[in-house]
């Protein structure tokens, strides 16, 4: 093999290189590192703008503020909270693929709908989504007909939050999916309680 010949053979490895070993660090790091979210649970606007008000109104009505009226703490025992809806258990879908925690489908006082991990662990993977599917123990790509697509997941470990798109009819879905778009792989299923 002649000089020219080797100098191509450099070439055409460092363009075939470099991308391929991105690739295969993109496809198989998650494996090797975890990513943890710790959300709190979203407090409506609504929500804070009442307790600004009743902060407001015991400051103004109260000549010792160090003893709130008793009206305050009936004011937030009336505030409604978030409704919950569907609520279920994660599990391993495999040997390889293991989740666990717990997912909840809620209705906030604004009306808008939230799905809510907690407790949440699942193996790592590359490009995992969280999926709302018709079916309530889907094991394969094909048992996910209808899903609704609420976004990449934001860490395998910890509690987070995802919204739900107005119009979505929850009563349709009987579970919750963490899918790996790449591999078409079901990573973990949570089926909602009836």
């Amino acid at each position: 093999m002649n000089r020219f010949n080797r100098r191509n053979v450099k070439i055409a490895a460092i363009v075939i290189g470099i991308p391929a070993i991105a690739v295969v660090w993109w496809l198989g790091s998650p494996l090797f590192l975890d990513s943890e979210v710790n959300e709190a649970f979203p407090v409506p606007a609504a929500a804070e703008d009442q307790t600004e008000i009743e902060t407001t109104t015991t400051t103004q009505g109260t000549t010792d503020t160090t003893t709130p009226p008793a009206s305050t703490t009936s004011t937030s025992e009336q505030t409604a909270g978030p409704t919950t809806l569907l609520t279920g258990e994660f599990r391993d879908a495999d040997s390889g693929h293991r989740g666990a925690g717990t997912a909840t489908i809620y209705e906030i006082e604004d009306g808008s709908t939230l799905l809510r991990f907690e407790d949440f662990e699942v193996t790592n993977g590359p490009d995992l989504h969280v999926y709302l599917v018709p079916h309530e123990n889907p094991t394969i790509s094909e048992d996910l007909g209808g899903y609704v697509d609420l976004g990449p997941l934001k860490g395998n470990i910890g509690d987070q939050n995802y919204e739900v798109p107005d119009g979505v009819d929850i009563s349709e879905f009987g579970s919750v999916v963490i899918y790996c778009v790449p591999f078409a792989v079901v990573f973990s299923v949570a089926t909602f309680d009836a």
